[in-house]
């Protein structure tokens, strides 16, 4: 059985490091980017992706939202997982179907099991 490919986008490495773990460790195949121009490169090299999961606040370039909106351009029915330091940021799509918020700080495996049920057949 084929493992569904996540993109993670975070710029704070230890963050990336530890969620992309705990991911993989959950049955996820992880991508990694640190920032939006490259997660952009990323979803047009990897059309099958099964999830999107993104800071809200990157370093430079777009934002987790604007990542979010560019890639249901080229996917529209890819999920997506906005992540925030800021809870009173979560994005009004955030709410929309297939998209989800998370407060940091968080547990990994509370973000495991919101990937797990938002990439669910």
């Amino acid at each position: 059985m084929r493992r569904p490919s996540v993109l993670l986008v975070e710029d704070e490495f230890l963050i990336r490091l530890t969620l992309a773990e705990a991911l993989a460790d959950e049955g996820f195949d992880v991508i990694e980017a640190e920032n939006s121009a490259e997660a952009l490169a990323l979803l047009r090299a990897h059309p099958d992706l099964a999830l999107l999961l993104t800071d809200l606040h990157l370093a430079d370039g777009l934002s987790g939202a604007e990542l979010a909106h560019a890639a249901r351009q080229v996917a529209p029915q890819l999920p997506v997982i906005f992540m925030s330091g800021r809870p009173d940021s979560a994005p009004a799509m955030a709410s929309a179907p297939g998209a989800a918020f998370v407060a940091k700080p968080y547990h990994p495996i509370e973000v495991c099991s919101l990937a797990r049920r938002l990439t669910q057949d």
